[in-house]
């Protein structure tokens, strides 16, 4: 039913009102985008993170990778694992005992023995009879955590002071439900605050990341046993258990491998394990490639890190305003050549 207003001697059909709005409309659409407030276009984080300047990537040293060569596939294709050990001041103690274990060849013939989905991967002696190599240090429970070094230094200007913190932390901030955290020299880290105690940095349990199985403490694991994250990330595992790297590269060998059926995922005999061949530090293994990682000082990891954070290219139809810092992974690349 057409519904009329009364005007100065005439009225007018709403209906037809709406039309001539709607022709209004279509006549505006035709005007050329610059005629309009046109849409910001935002990068993807891949993109920012391909866009990163050349000096914006930091080179990682041959001597901290760990390079594991699991048995060929059951097509004969070669499987390899790389992995990029934690740097100072972190887990130190373990990191120089995986060193020497390597050196001795201790993982050679040894197995990856345990898959539990959404967890966790493990490799080592599954036998526990294999010796270890001599001059293991044995390292406390107070390793798992690095106290943050502050000094004061006087402004150059001479404005004040400042205080400049050692291990450097980069990149904003972020709580969630386990604390603050935040970046230090490309590794994800959160603070450890808590009233009357010196503040302290640890590492964070993200995909990814290699680990040091232990017994019950005090024990903390000598380095002989390791796993990596292939699941959500573990987050309680945080000061409970000692983090000593992440796999850079081949962790599709070992997330690919089938779940254990046993107690927390390990295998129940040995023909369900897969076997490793060796494991070298990497400037002492063959045909290791050179990598880098994108510097989470740089400019391009902030816009990549806010990214992540808040997604608002083409495909997404809201940003999150928010990431867990598991969600914001360093990028780590082949060095080109």
């Amino acid at each position: 039913r057409l519904r009329f207003r009364k005007g100065k001697g005439f009225a007018i059909p709403t209906l037809m009102k709406n039309f001539a709005m709607l022709v209004c409309a279509a006549s505006l659409a035709a005007f050329p985008l610059s005629a309009q407030e046109e849409k910001k276009v935002f990068p993807a984080p891949g993109e920012i993170v391909a866009a990163a300047k050349a000096d914006e990537w930091v080179a990682i040293a041959p001597s901290d990778l760990l390079v594991m060569d699991l048995a060929a596939d059951s097509k004969g294709k070669p499987r390899r694992v790389i992995i990029q050990l934690m740097p100072a001041p972190f887990s130190q103690g373990w990191v120089a005992n995986i060193r020497k274990l390597a050196a001795a060849k201790f993982w050679d013939g040894t197995s990856v023995n345990r898959v539990q989905d959404n967890y966790v991967v493990q490799w080592g002696d599954a036998t526990e009879k294999k010796a270890l190599p001599e001059g293991l240090a044995v390292v406390p429970e107070s390793g798992y955590i690095t106290p943050i070094q502050r000094m004061v230094v006087n402004h150059p200007d001479g404005q004040g002071s400042y205080t400049y913190t050692l291990p450097p932390l980069t990149g904003q901030s972020r709580k969630d439900a386990y604390g603050q955290s935040a970046f230090s020299a490309g590794w994800p880290v959160s603070y450890l605050i808590e009233s009357g105690k010196s503040e302290a940095l640890y590492p964070t349990h993200c995909y990814g990341m290699v680990g040091v199985g232990r017994n019950l403490s005090p024990d903390t694991g000598t380095g002989a046993e390791l796993y990596t994250v292939i699941g959500h990330a573990p987050r309680h595992l945080d000061r409970n258990i000692a983090l000593v790297g992440r796999v850079i590269e081949g962790i599709e060998h070992l997330s690919s491998l089938p779940r254990g059926t046993g107690a927390l995922g390990f295998y129940e005999s040995e023909a369900e394990r897969t076997p490793i061949a060796s494991v070298r530090i990497g400037n002492g293994a063959k045909d290791v490639p050179a990598f880098e990682y994108l510097s989470t000082e740089s400019t391009s990891f902030a816009a990549y890190a806010d990214a992540r954070a808040n997604r608002r290219d083409a495909f997404f139809i809201r940003p999150a305003g928010g990431a867990d810092i598991c969600n914001i992974p360093v990028p780590v690349r082949r060095k080109a050549k």
